[in-house]
């Protein structure tokens, strides 16, 4: 066993033992919850006893994130508790109307996480204690939002991404369903200005998603009040986009929250994605003075609203704006010093990164807010005397698991190639995503970027309704996260594709990856999601467009990635591409395909006797293209550049040199598969690729690297062909520019011969 092996093998352990020690990980978990839920479609408005019981729930929650961030400190640790804080009376309510198919919801700002799970913890889907035990200290409760019964399976961690993957997630629910799909998406008031949660709302209206957002609008960042850092309205630029603003004053009212929650499900079921905004209060005519005393009156804290005033010399008649969602709610100092924080008065703290340190426990949760009232508990503990609601939560499918498949008439029934032809992979691919809509039009989406007529996506979109096709023109990155949402808005089998450039997903969209990574399934594994990533145009293969239209990396892309992935598809000629098309939709899981833009030829079998794959031939990493008696040496060829390899290897042979050809359709191999294709070889294996292999300074890179891996290990020859130095090209056809490259049949005879 050499040393990665063995570092695989330990991990391997340690994964098990980590995984078996969860609580609330697992295929399916059963949760018995508090029976509090309200169908937002039918009921008027909340009862006196659902208000009450809301609001008990709510501090509930609250004591246990204090209680959690209290433990934290112990130990030197600290976390968003503000913003945790701030979450729980919106996420409350939304926990009370959602029933996880028909409607359910998300959260952009995850750093709010204690919040989420405190919430959990008081409608019972999870143990208070493991909240305050566990937090930021294990596999079920990570510091930001994570999936767990009866939470969301978005897991966040950057701001703004979960706009449009929520949007994608309502835009897949409403595909799915027609009764009353919906899904609410908190934010907060400083990731709706990414470019991802911008072309995500953009993408709402286009796409009418049934989607509503609650603005948590506390006027606090990380590093101060949101006026000194962003002083921007977000209403008007965010109903410019086509989102319809509802503003109420606070999202502590629980009962004032719910009438916009049935106007934000009504407008959705129109297809008007709606934003609920919280105003705050400010002196105005209709309600008199907004100051420091009616504050302290309103909230209960004057106390404390008159020591701060004392401390600072600020008087109590001094006028102030009142969030609508108040940083550190129910904390009554750190609230206070977040109010002094947005009205630029002496004192003012911003509690982005809250936290229990140097601070008492029980003087905390002695403070008034986190007090219940006689006729809270008595609504909870009817609540906790009623029949408990049942509620299921389920993983998503593992990879590999079954998911679109073609019958052998649908797969014959491919028009493709033949041998003797020179034509795109694309071709290929055109006609296998066009025989999967055909076969499956009701499970298979398709995320477009103004790019179908060069990826051609087009044939397949057309067989679609348009509920399951949609156009985000250049939005590259937040069509990636739509295709994320679209992917979690279902457990049935799906294929979710979004394609465009290679070179664009190596810059624009990458975010749509590594937020597709991050995603936990409910086993505890992060695994990517039920999407296909199709990348056109890849390597230098791309015609004369020079550097333009590149993905000169992404064949380091795919492997980055490749953990996360059930498969990487590299095909070498059109009919490959079809293959990989039809296996890709035929297994659940994420998966990265790279379609070369220019003609190549149809790979021919080495008798002559027709095409190399056949429409009904089952899709395999790795196909032997040509076998020379005696040959102790091979060509291994990765995509595009096989059909060299097949001509190197025919020019070897006439000079009396036996070498064999193995074309790499993707990866991963089956263990130890790569050591068994390079034990025939003593003589070694030269590898051909078109991407970047590395430079001295960064080591070999790319297929090459796994190859010269392998090789080392085995003690074999090897020398690889690829781009070393992207710096200088032509801008010619692909044949030229791979010349420029030393990508030729001469240049892989030449590597075969300088193995001995």
């Amino acid at each position: 066993m050499n040393s990665i092996q063995a570092a695989v093998a330990g991990q391997a352990r340690r994964n098990s033992k980590l995984l078996s020690g969860a609580r609330y990980l697992g295929a399916s978990v059963s949760s018995t919850v508090l029976p509090l839920q309200v169908d937002v479609s039918s009921a008027s408005g909340l009862t006196g006893q659902q208000v009450d019981a809301l609001e008990g729930l709510q501090i509930e929650a609250a004591r246990t994130a204090i209680r959690s961030l209290a433990s934290l400190a112990a130990i030197g640790e600290l976390d968003h508790l503000g913003g945790g804080l701030e979450l729980i009376p919106a996420l409350t309510l939304t926990l009370a109307v959602t029933d996880y198919e028909r409607v359910d919801y998300t959260i952009e700002h995850a750093h709010t996480s204690v919040g989420y799970y405190g919430a959990l913890a008081a409608f019972g889907f999870i143990d208070d204690d493991a909240v305050v035990d566990d937090f930021r200290r294990g596999l079920d409760l990570p510091g930001h939002v994570s999936w767990l019964p009866g939470g969301t399976q978005l897991n966040g961690g950057r701001l703004g991404v979960m706009i449009p993957a929520a949007v994608g997630q309502a835009l897949g629910k409403r595909a799915r369903r027609d009764d009353g799909a919906w899904v609410i998406a908190h934010c907060g008031d400083a990731g709706w200005v990414s470019g991802q949660a911008l072309n995500g709302f953009n993408g709402a209206d286009v796409g009418r998603a049934p989607i509503t957002f609650v603005m948590h609008r506390n006027g606090i960042q990380l590093s101060g009040s949101t006026r000194s850092i962003m002083d921007k309205d977000p209403r008007p630029i965010i109903e410019a986009l086509g989102v319809r603003i509802l503003e109420i004053p606070t999202l502590h009212d629980s009962a004032a929250l719910f009438e916009a929650y049935r106007e934000g499900w009504r407008l959705a079921q129109e297809g008007t994605p709606n934003l609920i905004y919280p105003t705050g209060y400010r002196s105005h005519e209709a309600h008199g003075v907004v100051d420091l005393r009616w504050f302290g009156e309103r909230y209960g804290v004057t106390e404390r609203v008159e020591e701060m005033a004392a401390a600072h010399g600020v008087s109590m008649d001094r006028p102030v704006w009142v969030p609508g969602s108040l940083m550190s709610f129910r904390d009554d100092g750190p609230m206070v010093e977040c109010l002094f924080l947005v009205n630029d008065l002496p004192g003012g703290e911003g509690h982005h990164d809250g936290h229990m340190k140097d601070r008492s426990e029980a003087e905390v949760l002695a403070g008034p807010m986190f007090q219940t009232t006689g006729a809270q508990r008595a609504a909870l503990g009817r609540l906790r005397k009623a029949a408990p609601r049942e509620v299921v939560t389920r993983a998503r499918p593992a990879p590999g698991s079954p998911n679109l498949v073609l019958t052998e008439e649908q797969r014959s029934a491919a028009d493709l190639p033949g041998t003797g032809e020179k034509v795109s992979p694309r071709n290929g691919s055109e006609a296998g995503y066009a025989a999967v809509a055909a076969a499956h039009p009701e499970a298979m989406f398709v995320v477009s970027c103004d790019l179908d007529a060069s990826t051609k996506l087009g044939k397949a979109r057309a067989l679609l309704a348009a509920d399951h096709a949609f156009e985000m023109s250049i939005e590259e990155q937040a069509a990636c996260l739509i295709a994320d949402g679209l992917a979690v808005s279902s457990r049935e089998p799906q294929l979710n594709v979004v394609s465009t450039f290679a070179a664009f997903f190596e810059g624009i969209a990458r975010e749509g990856f590594d937020m597709w990574r991050y995603q936990r399934n409910l086993t505890g594994v992060n695994e990517g999601l039920n999407v296909t990533f199709h990348l056109s145009h890849v390597g230098a293969c791309t015609g004369r467009d020079h550097f333009s239209g590149w993905g000169l990396d992404w064949i380091n892309v795919g492997l980055t990635y490749l953990p996360y992935l059930h498969r990487f598809y590299a095909p070498a000629d059109a009919r490959s591409a079809f293959l990989a098309v039809v296996d890709l939709a035929a297994h659940y899981g994420g998966h990265v395909i790279g379609i070369p833009r220019d003609n190549l030829p149809v790979l021919e079998k080495q008798d002559g006797s027709g095409p190399l794959w056949e429409p009904t031939d089952p899709w395999e990493p790795v196909t032997a293209y040509r076998r020379t008696e005696g040959a102790d040496r091979a060509i291994l060829a990765f995509g595009a550049p096989a059909f060299l390899a097949g001509e190197a290897a025919g020019t070897l042979a006439r000079q009396g040199l036996a070498a064999d050809v193995h074309v790499v359709n993707g990866l991963p191999l089956a263990e130890r598969e790569l050591e068994k294709l390079l034990a025939p070889y003593p003589g070694g294996v030269v590898t051909v690729e078109d991407g970047f292999i590395g430079t001295p300074q960064t080591g070999v890179r790319g297929f090459a690297g796994l190859v010269a891996s392998k090789a080392a290990e085995a003690g074999l020859p090897v020398e690889h062909l690829g781009i070393t130095d992207p710096t200088t090209a032509p801008s010619d056809g692909h044949l030229e520019t791979w010349r420029h490259f030393g990508i030729t049949r001469r240049g892989l005879a030449a590597a075969v011969r300088r193995l001995s």
